[in-house]
C-alpha cells in the first residue's frame, strides 16, 4: 500500500473507506451490467436495476455513463474488446507449430470467454443486434472484427510456414469461429440445441473440433512433395 494511502487510512478510516469503495464503483457497475443484460437482455435491462445490484443510486451509475448504450459499450470493452491487445502479443510471442497455435487458441477463447458470464454478450447480440444498429456495429468494430483478424493471422502463419495447405483464409476462419458460436449457444440456450438427455464436454468437444478443422488444413505429406 503507498505511504499516501496508508496515512490517510490511518489519520480518517472513514474517508479513505469512502474513496476506495468510490474507486471501486465502475468495476462494480460493469459487473452488475453484465450480469443483467446476460440474463435479460440489453432491451429488457433497466439502469436502475443495474445500480441496484451494484448498491448505488441510477444518478451515480450516470456519474460513470452517461446512458446505458455506453454502459453496455464499457461491459464489451472490459470483457472483450479490451483483451485483443494481450490475445495478440501472444501471438507474436508463440514459438510452437501453427497447429499447436490453433489448439492453444481454441482451448484458451474456452477459458477465458467461454466458459465465463461474457459469451453471453455474443448471444445477446446475435438476438438484439437488428433492433440496435449502432451497438451492433460497434460490436463488429471492436470485437468481429479484431477477431477474425486475429484467426486470418493464424491460419496464414501455417500457410506462409509451409504448415497448412493453401486456402482461402477468409473462408477457412468460420471453421473454427463456427463450433465456438455453437458452444456458447448450447451454455446460454440449451433447450434449442439439444434433448433433454444430452450432455456436452466443452473441453473435449472443442479438442475434437480443433482436430477435425486441422485435418482439413494441415498439408500430408503427399501433399507437401
Amino acid at each position: 500500500m503507498p505511504a499516501s494511502r496508508f496515512l490517510k487510512d490511518k489519520l480518517c478510516p472513514v474517508s479513505a473507506k469512502r474513496e476506495r469503495r468510490k474507486e471501486a464503483r465502475p468495476g462494480e457497475l460493469l459487473e452488475a451490467a453484465l450480469d443483467l443484460f446476460v440474463e435479460k437482455g440489453f432491451a429488457a435491462t433497466r439502469s436502475e436495476e443495474v445500480a441496484a445490484r451494484a448498491g448505488v443510486s441510477k444518478g451515480t451509475l450516470f456519474l460513470y455513463f452517461q446512458s446505458k448504450e455506453e454502459l453496455f459499450k464499457a461491459v464489451v470493452i472490459e470483457n472483450l474488446a479490451g483483451r485483443f491487445t494481450e490475445w495478440n502479443r501472444e501471438f507474436d510471442e508463440y514459438e510452437g507449430s501453427t497447429a499447436d497455435m490453433l489448439r492453444y487458441c481454441m482451448r484458451v477463447w474456452w477459458e477465458r470467454v467461454g466458459a465465463t458470464k461474457a459469451s453471453g454478450l455474443t448471444k445477446l447480440m446475435m438476438s438484439e443486434g437488428r433492433n440496435f444498429p449502432e451497438l451492433a456495429e460497434f460490436y463488429r468494430r471492436e470485437v468481429v472484427k479484431p477477431g477474425h483478424e486475429l484467426l486470418r493471422r493464424i491460419v496464414q502463419r501455417g500457410i506462409d510456414r509451409g504448415e497448412f495447405a493453401p486456402v482461402e483464409v477468409d473462408l477457412a476462419i468460420y471453421t473454427v469461429i463456427a463450433p465456438m458460436i455453437f458452444l456458447m449457444l448450447t451454455k446460454h440456450s440449451p433447450a434449442i440445441c439439444f434433448d433433454h438427455t444430452s450432455t456436452i464436454d466443452p473441453e473435449k468437444y472443442l479438442a475434437l473440433q480443433a482436430e477435425t478443422v486441422l485435418h482439413g488444413l494441415c498439408r500430408t505429406p503427399k501433399a507437401a512433395e
